[in-house]
């Protein structure tokens, strides 16, 4: 197959990729086939471009995504520059730890939302990165916008991974899908697990009578496991530990520990009553643990090969002040 013509140098100008077709690339779809042909561009970006009308065989143009593919036959797939994203950018201060010119790693504060939507359409994540990087972003989707292949909750801190290429945004997102990644998070916890190191299997959905909240369920869930050990114990009141996720459901952690009897001091969604281990702790800590405006959780840690070059990353952050704060206090009183 021929070679992709080189980026222009205004990038305001349309992109000409062009690929024969070789004698093992016959039956396939054109959009499968040109997806593994040209680099850079995910299937579903090479389907809407063709549906589009953004691609020719032989210098016929093609609309439909799965046609069949024909030995011998010259494709041209015309990409239009990105527009413009949606959001705007915003001057937010970010704390880099890694970037270059596909990826941004960064350490989020908790606080901070990490995609626009209703109720949150300005002060994101999204917002800060298109500040930070937007001549870089070249384009995800048809857009230049940053792309997020995972996210945490607002008031969850750490580590995170933002795509700045739609190539890293390909390989990226395959990456967390598959689990082929290492990810450990923090957790400050009421109560002390009866060993010290352990596993929740269980599948999670949404609750059956509150939408806004995940749960353990027994029918229409997601498989869900959580590996966890114990970092610090304080008495039986408290317990600071180290999760890995086996999956990536949406609040797996929070859910997961509030199901096994140890809901994150903080939480606000699933810690629902005053815990009986608060009574363990003198008044003042009681009250330091119960007045904690969020959940305990951060994101200390995040592993993954780099997604172009292969290299094998590893990042690292400490728990923010606000929660090694409350990890001193109690670690003071007990």
């Amino acid at each position: 197959m021929s070679a992709a013509t080189p980026p222009p140098a205004d990038p305001a100008a349309p992109r000409l990729l062009e690929a024969v077709a070789p004698p093992e690339a016959a039956g396939t779809r054109a959009d499968r086939f040109l997806a593994g042909a040209v680099e850079g561009l995910s299937r579903s970006r090479v389907k809407a471009l063709i549906e589009a009308g953004h691609a020719r065989c032989d210098g016929r143009p093609i609309t439909d995504p799965s046609e069949t593919v024909r030995a011998g036959a010259r494709y041209a797939l015309t990409v239009p520059p990105a527009a413009p994203a949606a959001p705007k950018p915003e001057a937010i201060p970010l704390a880099i730890l890694f970037e270059d010119r596909d990826l941004i790693v960064l350490d989020k504060p908790a606080g901070l939302v990490v995609h626009p939507a209703p109720g949150n359409q300005a002060g994101t994540l999204v917002n800060a990165v298109l500040a930070h990087a937007g001549e870089d972003l070249s384009g995800i989707g048809g857009e230049a916008r940053p792309g997020i292949v995972h996210r945490l909750d607002k008031d969850t801190s750490g580590v995170m991974v933002v795509a700045k290429s739609e190539r890293a945004h390909t390989a990226l997102s395959a990456a967390f899908a598959s689990r082929d990644l290492d990810r450990e998070y923090l957790a400050l916890v009421w109560g002390l697990p009866a060993a010290a190191a352990g596993e929740i299997e269980a599948p999670i959905g949404r609750h059956p009578t509150d939408r806004k909240r995940m749960a353990v369920v027994t029918r229409g869930g997601k498989p869900a496991l959580t590996r966890w050990r114990l970092e610090r114990a304080f008495g039986t009141a408290a317990a600071l530990l180290r999760c890995r996720l086996a999956t990536g459901r949406t609040h797996q952690i929070r859910v997961h520990l509030a199901h096994a009897g140890h809901p994150l001091v903080g939480d606000p969604v699933y810690l629902r009553r005053t815990p009986a281990a608060a009574r363990l702790l003198p008044e003042s800590l009681r009250d330091a643990l119960l007045a904690f405006p969020r959940q305990a959780l951060h994101a200390a840690s995040l592993g993954f090969r780099h997604p172009v070059t292969g290299q094998a990353l590893s990042f690292q952050t400490p728990m923010p002040s606000d929660m090694a704060a409350l990890v001193d206090l109690l670690g003071a009183g007990l």
